[in-house]
């Protein structure tokens, strides 16, 4: 047992040496499947192409709802006629995206142009903690306006929303790009 010993202590000793690293902190790896798109056309006066991992539901009045369980967020369109009253709607839309200004580190404006679809409109994309990560707007300045909203169903945290967010972003610009009124 005393023999033991002796070998034992060199053992750990020579063990010990050497510093000690801190193990470096893991971070959540989110990934999602690369979006397929399908046509949403209605009764409404309007058609897009959404992503299949939405749910599309119809609201009142030409409303939708494109809602992404597995990211516990919701894009909410709402659609409204122009009936001459052009500026106000485009106030309202300016004003809803500005409404995210105290929170937000910064909201970048990217105007939306598709004259062979008669189609207008402004992309805000919210950076930092804000209740909404993206708003926008589309029209045809004479007759249609829409409105949209990306919100996420949990304490606005940039930091970890910002895959989703960032993902939710492309499908809003598809629907923008893809977007065309029906007569």
């Amino acid at each position: 047992m005393k023999h033991l010993w002796i070998l034992v202590i060199p053992l750990l000793m020579v063990s010990c040496g050497g510093e000690v690293v801190p193990k470096p902190e893991g971070l959540l790896r989110l990934e999602y499947p690369a979006p397929v798109y399908k046509k949403v056309q209605g009764d409404c006066p309007y058609s897009f192409e959404m992503n299949r991992l939405a749910h599309l539901v119809p609201k009142d009045s030409c409303w939708i709802n494109l809602q992404y369980p597995s990211m516990k967020a919701t894009i909410y369109l709402s659609y409204m006629p122009v009936r001459n009253n052009i500026d106000s709607l485009l106030r309202d839309a300016q004003k809803l995206a500005y409404n995210h200004v105290q929170k937000a580190q910064g909201i970048p404006e990217q105007p939306f142009v598709n004259p062979d679809d008669n189609v207008y409109g402004m992309f805000y994309s919210v950076l930092g903690d804000a209740a909404s990560q993206s708003q926008f707007y589309v029209t045809d300045s004479t007759k249609h306006f829409l409105t949209g909203s990306l919100y996420f169903y949990a304490k606005p945290n940039y930091d970890s929303i910002y895959p989703a967010a960032v993902y939710l972003q492309k499908d809003i610009r598809h629907i923008m790009e893809t977007f065309s009124w029906q007569e």
